[in-house]
């Protein structure tokens, strides 16, 4: 568990909601921020929604906002920087692999890209830098933005809950079964051992004797 799950853990209720839109927002507006990890964070917020410490509606409509917000951020900063968004000290950190990815998404499906990169880990990071850099409207990735936060913020943190939903049921039920193995196991070794015993006397007549005598 990183240092941002467990401190979202530690927290209360409001400053864990800021701290998740803030980690989201990194991830969105800032290169370095692909490596955020956004996942751990929403995994993390489900459960403890699931756990009575979280509103899971608010976890998604914070993500979703930061989401929203951090990809009308990246896509000025990639028009601001252009050809130097790849060239900079950030953009030099960011695998080549992941902007060819981007590049080829973005010049086959141009705004959709932002769709569809959103469930890719890094790649998400890059599409509206991309689009901003390539000077594409924003109005033309604004609907795919939108689209995709809550459905990917719901994802995430849905499956948090339901996790700890079917933990929290396992430990329900395999609990008392897990007693009773515990239980019937005991009981067996020591049937085993007493019966070992007794053969062990049965045959060697000399610790027979010793008990008859004893």
């Amino acid at each position: 568990m990183n240092a941002l799950t467990t401190l979202i853990s530690q927290v209360p209720a409001p400053t864990a909601y800021v701290l998740l839109a803030a980690a989201v927002l990194a991830e969105s507006v800032l290169l370095i921020g692909a490596f955020v990890p956004t996942l751990t964070l929403l995994l993390t917020a489900g459960a403890l929604a699931r756990a009575g410490e979280l509103n899971l509606i608010l976890v998604i409509a914070t993500t979703s906002c930061a989401v929203v917000t951090g990809d009308a951020l990246g896509h000025r900063t990639g028009h601001l920087l252009g050809s130097r968004l790849r060239t900079g000290r950030l953009g030099r950190r960011i695998p080549a692999g992941a902007w060819q990815r981007a590049d080829a998404l973005m010049a086959r499906r141009g705004g959709q890209a932002v769709f569809l990169t959103r469930f890719v880990p890094v790649v998400r990071t890059l599409a509206p830098h991309l689009a901003g850099a390539t000077r594409m409207p924003y109005r033309s990735i604004a609907p795919y933005s939108l689209l995709a936060a809550p459905l990917w913020a719901g994802a995430e943190a849905g499956a948090g809950y339901a996790a700890a939903t079917s933990i929290q049921h396992a430990i329900a039920l395999g609990g008392p079964a897990l007693a009773l193995t515990a239980g019937l196991t005991a009981i067996a070794i020591l049937t085993a051992a007493k019966v070992r015993r007794r053969r062990t006397r049965i045959d060697d007549p000399d610790i027979g004797a010793t008990a008859a005598h004893a």
